[in-house]
């Protein structure tokens, strides 16, 4: 039986016990079901549940049955979809004659109703043609048309989905549905009557907009009509409703009506344009514009291309004007209509002309919110025209380019997509011809310097011709450098900086032009070929960029001469004449370049060897053997001198400055000729590998030894280095491995387990005995600090895992190299032999590899347990499990990974058994904090709960942790409300969350073959730790932007889709609109609050003062600001309009003023004699009148203030400083204080205290 089928009838089975009584009665109802089959002895399988339910339903009459009746119909609903059409069809008659007595629309519920039209839609989906005519499928289905349309919307929905099914599947072999003529003449009657019935003609409207089928076509002018017809009956949702059925409808247009028709259905639609400001609307109608257009380009391209001028022209202002989701649809809708409807045939016709002149008035400055989707209908125009973009659109592009220019133009990036797209569309010789450098000196006043011009170039040139580099590019090159010269001999460094910085740009484009250019044969001359070596040697800050030109020469033109590829660039026979003509410089060029190799560091050669590999693959095999000697002789020469690197040498800045050892350099240069090699050039280089993997002082001669061997050994297996390998294997290769195991330098042990996972690859039966000899070695690599060495070591065991599964016979006595006979004994080679040798690790007397051991089991459990008999699974899971337990963190840390895998991998039912054994052992380390235990732990419960259930869980969990179980319990409580309040998002949120979802599940698509395992073991504990985390607020709207100082707001602007635009000011005087310009003076951000965070980053920078550093407080700062402000004002003696206007500010201050108590009460100041104006004090903000002044207190000056004020801490007692100069004193030394009684000084030191006594 199906597996789906039996999942489902699983979760009913289980809702036997519901409270809920119509589950408890789907329940019962199954089992009395499956006990009858069982009973009569037949066969579990669809055809029994259906004819059993069939029988129980005919035999349905009397008051009680409607109950018991839609229990059967529900349950056949269920089983239906697994019944074969054959038995559907001949039991259709009696199919509708039950199922025609539920459907009373009058009586019957909601559920029972869903029921039935589940079981007429499998039903009639099973029928073929012959059975459509028959009356009772007609009128069956006339039935569903008109639920379609119920006021009940879970009804409706139901019956709508399944008359989509029913008419986008027709039977076969007819392509329009035989039951199209009965739905078009309903939904022609339901629209008809649209202005009675408008309820009625939305949810029509609603069903042909998810109905994708062909309409008859006697019928679609006239749906096409009764569509257009209602939006003009002013209801927004009935015309938005419209538009996206005309969409749908427009999908089999083309098939259903002729050019004229479907011209005039075109121009009504345009004629129907609603205004931009109602989205939604707008929205459909752009689209039915877009399909219906693009449909029209199908029938008729030089008829639709007339029209499209007037079109693009008739959408632009929605880009201008509309919300930001119209704005969209309108880009969009262009974008298509650019691409699909401008003929190849038209690309230089008056048309287009008009086109170019529509998007270049997108430029102006009332686009310029819009002015990023307008770059891009731009650059989609560009890369239509192509070539015939020139001269049409060098007006446009001279104006972007302006535009770029500006300092504070805000869509740099936008425009640079523009300027790109026209390189690739009219090539770099056309585009400098319109837009030149002027790199070369300043002739006119009116010649501006384009030098970021040139990194633009460098990402779009392609297919450019490489006669242009020659003639016009390198020249300029050479005259910059000369330049820079210059000026390092005048002694101007900054400006000899730039013109290098220029030059190297310029050379910087070879690897454009040198991308598929069709004149190689022509333009690559000797004398080309012979500078470009010469400047590859004497000139390093060029060489990079003379390699990557070569490397992407070379690897372009083999790859098309190799390939049949009938649009590439040139052909395949031009790409083989321009191969050989390449060919004859390589032997030069392979000299120089081993000449810089060897002299270059070690970090600066990546270019180097690619471009060695891209010449090695265009010469003959015979001059890369010729080579090959030469470089083992002088291999052989260096080893006999060679000396393993001191410490100093092995330095980051040594190694920086100076070439690795030349016995370093020819091995490199050996191992990428090894994929060209002969049979007796591999055997020079397989002797050669032997010799520096011996050598065990010197790490990195040790490493490429294998990493020859390892390059040797990925080679196809008809190559001659591959037979070389395989013939090696047994006498030389593997002997080698296992007696070099000892003496294995660490930074060669990654490349050591790669070679030994590409040998167990291949192995022979009688070369099994390689596997657990190398066993240890792969399970011990699992620990290493190295990521990439792990993963090899990860890789090896699979691939023993595999080469082991394949069978064999594994020679032990080669294996162990002991004669004794026991040891000697051939065993099979099987999955469970290899766990079992895995596992003999578990006896080792170090924690590192036993963990190392139980981390390895865990990976290849996780490969290979579908492979493995379920009691070898219990045991090796019984045996692991021994080690949670383990007082090792190390050891406990590995086991609590292999819980996680098991966890994860394997059935219930293997694991529910062992769940007492489980989660004890795991709750053993759940409150130990160090290394994430207690996460760890939390994390495997929390897997387990989900695969078993939270009460197996808790039934297994010791009493003394009970409240992590309700703690689980409670999380998964909320963790399932916020599931059902989430359920009722919107169908716009979930498409986003949908994309996500398939963008994230992409992204895990692209990882490592060990991501899932890494996932579960190493990835999984964030979970926990983000599950609390809180969303910012999202941002409210209709917030106004606030007008401060620097910037002045436009008026008029207000659109309620548009931030506020802002002037920036000019001291130079007013701004000029007619200034071209006159657009970087207009933000549409705050200009001063870049101006107020620079001022608070400057705040919190240090200054220097007298040798100190002083920091400037925010109080300072607002306090001497306001010292500064009330200074101003009384230098000026302010504004007598402003004083004249601020009364309560008089009230304040003048001397009639007055002030009102806590009462309310209104009180006059009270003022001494010889007060002004200027020495009142204002009250305080939280004070109910003005302070008081009392000069004739003790420590307070004439103006009643206390001496020291300005050194008064403001959050702590004592006194402080805050930038004034420290007083001689705090208090003035006057005749008046420093009379006797006026001031007492009590000290606490001894001294002070004993004279105090001695007064006393």
């Amino acid at each position: 039986m199906d597996t789906k089928l039996e999942h489902q009838l699983q979760k009913l089975r289980e809702q036997n016990g519901s409270k809920t009584p119509h589950q408890h009665q789907h329940a019962a109802m199954l089992l009395a079901v499956e006990e009858t089959i069982k009973e009569q002895q037949a066969t579990v399988d669809p055809s029994s549940y259906f004819a059993a339910l069939l029988t129980l339903m005919e035999q349905q009459s009397g008051p009680g049955s409607k109950a018991l009746s839609g229990t059967i119909i529900y349950l056949l609903s269920v089983i239906l979809p697994f019944v074969s059409h054959s038995i559907l069809r001949a039991k259709f008659t009696t199919m509708m004659a039950v199922l025609s007595q539920s459907l009373d629309l009058e009586s019957a519920d909601v559920a029972l109703l869903r029921s039935v039209i589940a079981c007429l839609e499998v039903v009639l989906l099973a029928q073929d043609a012959s059975s459509w005519r028959q009356p009772i499928a007609q009128g069956t289905f006339r039935s569903l048309l008109q639920l379609s349309t119920d006021s009940k919307p879970k009804i409706r929905k139901r019956a709508q989905e399944a008359v989509s099914s029913l008419l986008s599947r027709p039977p076969p072999p007819t392509v329009v549905h035989p039951a199209a003529g009965i739905a078009s003449r309903f939904v022609l009657d339901m629209l008809g009557n649209a202005k009675s019935d408008t309820q009625a003609a939305m949810y029509t409207l609603q069903l042909i907009k998810q109905t994708e089928m062909l309409w008859p076509a006697d019928d679609f002018g006239e749906l096409c009509a009764s569509l257009m017809q209602l939006p003009r009956l002013n209801t927004p949702y009935v015309s938005t409703l419209s538009f996206q059925a005309l969409e749908t409808v427009f999908s089999s247009a083309s098939e259903a009506l002729n050019e004229e028709q479907f011209r005039d259905l075109l121009v009504s639609v345009i004629d129907l344009k609603p205004n931009v400001n109602d989205s939604a609307v707008s929205e459909a109608w752009l689209n039915i514009a877009q399909k219906g257009y693009i449909a029209y380009a199908s029938i008729s391209a030089e008829a639709c291309f007339q029209s499209l001028p007037d079109l693009i022209d008739l959408i632009l202002p929605d880009i201008e004007l509309g919300k930001q989701s119209t704005r969209d649809a309108a880009t969009r809708c262009v974008w298509a209509l650019l691409r699909e409807c401008i003929p190849t045939s038209k690309l230089g016709s008056e048309g287009v002309q008009a086109i170019i002149g529509t998007l270049a008035g997108g430029l102006s400055y009332r686009y310029r919110e819009s002015w990023a989707l307008v770059f891009l209908l731009i650059a989609a125009l560009f890369q239509r025209l192509g070539k015939f973009a020139h001269p049409s659109m060098d007006a446009i592009v001279k104006e972007v380019a302006n535009m770029r220019m500006e300092p504070e133009f805000q869509f740099k990036d936008e425009a640079d997509a523009v300027l790109g797209a026209a390189i690739r569309a009219v090539g770099p010789q056309v585009f400098l011809e319109v837009l030149p450098l002027n790199l070369a000196g300043v002739q006119h006043s009116d010649d501006v310097g384009r030098a970021w011009l040139l990194p633009l170039m460098k990402s779009h040139i392609r297919n450019a011709p490489l006669g242009y580099f020659v003639s016009t590019m390198l020249p300029l090159a050479d005259k910059l450098s000369s330049q820079s010269q210059q000026f390092v001999s005048q002694g101007r460094e900054i400006e000899a900086k730039v013109y290098t910085a220029l030059n190297q740009q310029v050379w910087a484009l070879l690897s454009g032009f040198c991308n598929v250019p069709a004149d190689i044969i022509e333009s690559f001359t000797p004398a080309f070929a012979e500078r470009l070596a010469n400047d590859m040697l004497e000139v390093p800050m060029t060489r990079a960029a003379i390699c990557n030109g070569l490397q992407t020469l070379l690897t372009a033109v083999h790859a098309l001469a190799h390939t049949e590829a009938a649009d590439g660039p040139i052909t395949q026979q031009q790409a083989l004449a321009a191969e050989q003509h390449l060919a004859r410089f390589a032997p030069d060029y392979l000299a120089q370049l081993f000449n810089v190799f060897a002299l270059s560091p070690g970090a600066a050669r990546g270019y180097l060897m690619g471009t060695i590999t891209a010449f090695l693959a265009v010469i003959t095999a015979d001059e890369v053997n010729a080579t090959f000697v030469k470089v083992c002789t002088m291999l052989d020469q260096a080893l006999k001198t060679h000396k393993p690197p001191t410490a100093a040498e092995l330095t980051e800045r040594y190694l920086e400055a100076h070439p690795p050892p030349t016995a370093h350099t020819m091995t490199d240069l050996a191992i990428v000729m090894a994929p060209y090699l002969d049979a007796e050039r591999a055997q020079m280089l397989v002797r050669a590998a032997f010799v520096l993997a011996g050598q065990s002082e010197d790490a990195m001669l040790q490493k490429k030894g294998y990493k020859a061997l390892s390059r040797l050994a990925e080679q196809p297996a008809e190559s001659p280095a591959r037979q070389l390998i395989e013939s090696a294997m047994s006498e030389q290769l593997i002997p080698m491995l296992v007696d070099s195991a000892e003496s294995v330098a660490v930074g060669s042990r990654r490349d050591r387990l790669v070679l030994m996972a590409l040998l167990s690859r291949n192995l022979t039966d009688g070369q099994l005995h390689f596997i657990p000899a190398m066993l240890s070695e792969a399970i011990v690599g699992t620990k290493e600090p190295n990521e990439r060495a792990r993963n090899a070591a990860f890789e090896t065991l699979l691939v023993m895992g595999q080469r082991m599964s394949q069978g064999g016979t594994i020679n032990m006595a080669a294996a162990t190299g002991d004669a004794d006979a026991e040891m000697a004994a051939e065993q099979p080679a099987t999955l469970e032999e290899f766990f079992k040798m895995s596992a003999a690790g578990l006896a080792a007397q170090t924690p590192h590899m036993i963990s190392a051991t139980i981390a390895a089991i865990s990976r290849i459990l996780f490969e290979f347990h579908e492979q493995l008999e379920e009691q070898f699974i219990v045991e090796l899971m019984g045996t692991i499990l021994m080690f949670v337990v383990h007082n090792n963190r190390e050891v406990a840390k590995a086991s609590l990974g292999f819980v996680k895998v098991i966890a994860v991998v394997l059935p219930k039912e293997v694991l529910l058994p062992h769940l007492p054994e489980i989660v004890p052992s795991i709750c053993k380390w759940s409150h130990e904090y160090k290394n994430r235990m207690r996460l760890r732990c939390r994390h495997i419960l929390d897997r387990l709960a989900r695969r078993l259930g939270l009460d197996a869980v808790a039934e297994a969990t010791p009493e003394e942790h009970a409240k992590l179980i309700a703690n689980m319990r409670k999380c998964q409580q909320r963790s399932q409300r916020a599931k059902e309040s989430g359920g009722q998002r919107s169908v716009d949120s979930e498409g986003a969350h949908a994309k996500t979802v398939a963008a994230a599940a992409a992204a895990v698509g692209k990882k490592s073959f060990g991501s899932t395992y890494e996932d579960i073991i190493y990835g999984s504990e964030s979970e926990l730790e983000d599950s609390d985390d809180e969303r910012s607020a999202p941002k409210k709207k209709g917030e106004k932007a606030k007008k401060v100082k620097g910037g002045s707001k436009i008026e008029g602007d207000t659109h309620p889709t548009r931030p506020g635009a802002w002037i920036k000011e000019d001291t130079e005087g007013p701004l000029d609109f007619l200034d071209r310009s006159a657009f970087t003076h207009f933000s549409s951000a705050d200009p001063t609050a870049v101006a107020t965070a620079k001022a608070r980053r400057a705040r919190a920078e240090p200054k220097m003062r007298n040798g100190k550093f002083v920091f400037d407080d925010e109080e300072d700062e607002a306090r001497k600001a306001k010292a500064k402000a009330a200074a101003e004002a009384a230098q000026t003696g302010g504004d007598a309009a402003d004083a004249g206007e601020d009364y309560y500010l008089q009230s304040i201050k003048s001397k009639d003023g007055y002030y009102r108590t806590a009462n309310q009460k209104i009180k006059f100041h009270k003022r001494k004699a010889g007060d002004s104006d200027d020495e009142m004090d204002i009250a305080s903000d939280g004070e109910s009148g003005p302070p008081k002044a009392s000069p004739g207190k003790k420590g307070k000056g004439n103006n009643g203030a206390a001496y020291g004020r300005e050194f008064r801490a403001k959050k702590a007692s004592g006194d402080v400083k805050r930038g004034n100069v420290d007083p001689y004193a705090y208090i003035p030394l006057t005749p008046k204080t420093m009379k006797k009684g006026s001031i007492t000084v009590k000290g606490n030191s001894k001294r002070d205290k004993r004279m105090r006594g001695v007064k006393g």
